[in-house]
Formats: structure tokens, sequence, C-alpha cells
């Protein structure tokens, strides 16, 4: 079996491995992302909560709360860059038993000890007069001011781009089955093809812990916890300006109420240990287990308004914290993001500079004379002014022609999606880069047309077209005229 070489492999097209691979276009080198599912932030990467994490929930001291701070500062200059929909809105983390009063007073020590700015704590008159719409029962609250929200799966894409754009190579469908090491090269067997590199680096999430085993005897456990959430429509207007966060607990940050950077009301997590990380199914139990949890912030919570039901779920190591760097006991040349859970989402910007760099650094590769700066991405239609709307149709007429009533996405948007580097290859790659089937009623209404114009720019048979790769076809067969 022919191999392809490669300076370097990255295991996993999630937010983490995406921005480490931007990193690394920045230096000479031939560099691949293998992703077992068929398009980038198909797994935690699109199915979380979509915030960006002060910092003060993660134990001082800790890989988590290093990055997680990191992170966050880089947010606001990074989502401006590349495009994404981003609001620095804060966070409230509420109280309501003397108990849980006390919990905020080390939350907010911690965060300071952390590096976290902007931590005050509230009375119960100072939260109701910044959230009237809160629970009155509501003792006190934490307000982390730096926090925000973010659109995961789109920061993700636009990391992805830009990383294409500068010459990484994204291979799908690729699930790695084994690693071999032997003179100094790894070979990566994935997909039913082998690859060859000089390094390595593992951002398989959920599934990081099995990739750490291919590269060292030195293991670690990953839990996989899924987490439900409910997705109101854009028609129920989110009470609260920021995010409300409840009391953590020890499976992590608890149930929240958010907007979410479109405009729309998040409720959720549950938050349960499985054994199959690619089990995102939703249950009656775990969804119930959110709305119940949810009326602790906002009593009228109800789920009139509920367009989607979606589960995630995050790479829980048993350690509690994050690994990475150079993986223990392995060969030179592997690298790891491994067990990055919540808040990965805020941490992955400055896991992609530090292990992008160190993995370049190892190798010794040069800086590239001809990078690229990222091309943003293009203004939603649905989010332009008249005037903006009146520009764009003048510039391409088909930003005249409304596809997705629902959230407003032109047929211009949906053919952009299909051209731009790593390009979309199926009906929700389509969804997370335009939006077209994330309303109300949920792709019933656009998901033909979206079919036709796949198949009109990529040349694929509508029977070939997925809803989300694998055997997710959505037609089975055509009807043929008698006679």
């Amino acid at each position: 079996m022919n191999a392809s070489m490669y300076d370097i492999l990255l295991i996993g097209a999630g937010v983490t491995g995406c921005a480490v691979a931007r990193v690394l276009s920045r230096y000479e080198g031939r560099i691949a992302v293998l992703e077992k599912g068929e398009d980038v932030a198909v797994g935690a990467s699109k199915a979380n909560s979509g915030i960006v994490h002060a910092g003060f929930d993660a134990h001082t001291g800790t890989k988590k709360a290093y990055y997680n701070v990191k992170g966050a500062g880089m947010y606001p200059q990074l989502a401006a860059e590349l495009g994404v929909p981003y609001q620095n809105n804060g966070s409230l983390v509420l109280g309501f038993t003397d108990e849980d009063l006390e919990t905020l007073k080390e939350l907010k020590t911690q965060g300071e000890a952390n590096g976290v700015e902007g931590l005050s704590l509230l009375d119960k008159q100072q939260v109701l007069d910044m959230e009237p719409m809160v629970n009155p029962a509501v003792t006190g609250a934490l307000l982390a001011a730096t926090a925000g929200i973010v659109s995961p799966y789109e920061m993700t894409i636009a990391l992805a781009y830009h990383a294409a754009q500068n010459g990484v190579e994204f291979v799908f469908d690729a699930p790695v089955e084994s690693i071999d090491y032997k003179d100094g090269i790894f070979t990566v067997t994935a997909g039913g093809k082998q690859y060859q590199a000089r390094a390595v680096i593992n951002c398989a999430g959920v599934h990081s812990g099995h990739v750490r085993g291919m590269l060292s005897a030195e293991k670690v456990a990953i839990v996989p916890r899924r987490g439900e959430y409910y997705l109101l429509d854009h028609t129920v207007k989110c009470p609260f300006t920021h995010t409300m966060f409840q009391c953590p607990g020890k499976m992590g940050k608890g149930v929240l109420v958010t907007p979410t950077a479109h405009g729309n009301v998040l409720l959720g997590p549950s938050a349960e240990e499985i054994p199959d990380g690619d089990d995102t199914v939703t249950t009656r139990e775990g969804l119930d287990f959110v709305l119940e949890k949810c009326r602790l912030t906002w009593p009228g919570v109800n789920t009139r308004g509920a367009i989607t039901a979606f589960s995630g779920n995050r790479a829980h190591c048993t350690d509690g914290d994050f690994h990475v760097g150079a993986v223990p006991g392995a060969s030179e040349g592997a690298f790891e993001a491994t067990g990055v859970e919540s808040p990965g989402l805020t941490a992955a910007p400055a896991i992609g500079e530090e292990l992008g760099n160190m993995a370049a650094a190892y190798l010794k590769l040069p800086m590239k004379n001809d990078y690229q700066p990222a091309v943003p991405l293009n203004k939603a239609f649905f989010a332009m002014t008249d005037e903006e709307r009146a520009d764009a149709c003048r510039r391409d007429p088909l930003y005249g022609n409304l596809i997705c009533r629902c959230e407003q996405v032109t047929e211009a948007e949906i053919r952009d999606a299909l051209r731009r580097p790593v390009p979309a290859r199926s009906l929700d790659g389509v969804k997370r880069r335009t939006r077209a089937g994330m309303g109300r009623c949920q792709g019933g209404f656009c998901s033909p047309r979206v079919v036709e114009i796949i198949c009109e720019e990529t040349g694929m048979d509508p029977l070939e077209v997925t809803k989300c790769g694998g055997e997710s076809y959505l037609l089975t067969g055509t009807l043929k005229k008698e006679g």
C-alpha cells in the first residue's frame, strides 16, 4: 500500500484540530488533517453551548485554567479577523442558597487567581436590576464581564477555511485504525489508506484517549459525557442579556439559559456519562432534566417555542485536566490535545497557538513568506441592513433568491458554501455554513432546493446526497413515468 508523505498529520477536525491546523499553515511544510467524519465540526464542536468562558471555574494551576483564560482573551480579535459571530455579553452564576453564596465567593477567588478580570459579586437587588426576568428567589450572583457567546461550528469552519487557504489538506471519512512508528516516520492507517509523517498531533476529541493508546503505553481514560439541549425559535425572545449559569456541580458547569450568537435561546446541557462517544441521541429523561433545572433560573420557561433538541459528547478525562504537548511515553514527534472538554471551545485558540508552534519548532519548519490573511466569513443576509442587502443583490443577483425562508438564507450564500476551501458536501454541511435548515421548519421547505444546488455545484447525483455523510442518504430512488 503506497502511503502519502507529510510533515505533520493532525487527527481530528474539531475546533481544536482546526485551530492547530491554522497555526501550522503559517509554516512551510506539507500538513494534513484526518477526520473520521464527513466534514469539520461534526462532533462536540457543533453541539455545545457556544460559550466563551471567562475562566473562573477551572481549578487554579491546571492546564484548563491556563488555556481557558488565555483563549478567552484571544476571542474578540480572532472572531473579528475570521468574520465569526461573537458577542461579549458577560455571564452570571446565580445563587439561591447560603451555600451557593459561599460557592460564588470561592469561584471569584479562584477566578482572580487564574487571572480573570471583571469578576464581581452581586446581591439580590443588583441581579434583579440587571436581569428582571430571573427567578426572584435568587440571592446573589457572580458576574463575569469577560464571558461571551460565539457560533462554535462557524468558528471551526472559519479556522479550517484559513488553514486550507494556506495549503493545509483536509481528508474526510478517514477514521484512524492504527499508528506505527519506524525510523523517525509515523505511518497512520485511516479510512483504509496509509499516510506518513514526521510528526503526528492527536486532537481526536472523545476518541483522543483511543488514539493516545496507539501512540503510547501511558494511556489516559476518556469518558464521554453527553449533554442534551433544547433550542428555541427566534420568535421566543431571550429574557436575559447575559449567559445565565447556576452553581456548578461535580459533573460540570451546570444547566444554563443563554442567548446564542444568532439570537435563539439555548437551554442545557444535561450531563450523563455514556460508553459510546458517538451516541448523540436525545432522551426524554435528559430533556426533562434540562427543563426542570432551567425553571430555577427562568420560572416561565416552556418548550412551546422549541424547534429542535440535540446532544453532544464531551471528552472528559478522568484526571480532570487537559493533556496538551508532547505525548508521554511516545516516540518523538507525537503531540496531543487530549481530554479537551468544556472550556475547550474557549481554550482552542490558545491550544492552537502553543501546540502548532511546538510541533513546527520540533521539525524546524520555516515560516512562510507568502502566508495569506484570512478571508472573513461573509456577513449573513439575515443580519444585513436593507442597504447592505440591496448592495449584495447588485453585486450578485443570486442574493435576491431566498432559499431558506426561516433563516433568510439566499442562493448566493449556499453556492458560496459549496465553493469555499473545505466545501460543504452534505445537507448538514450547508446548514452549518449558512443556517439553511436551522429554523423553525428544520429544512422542511428548503431541503429539496438545497439538494438541487449541491448537485449543480458538485456534479453529484441526487441519490448520492446525504444529510450528514455515511449512509444518511436523503433519497432512495426515482419516480419514472410510464407510457
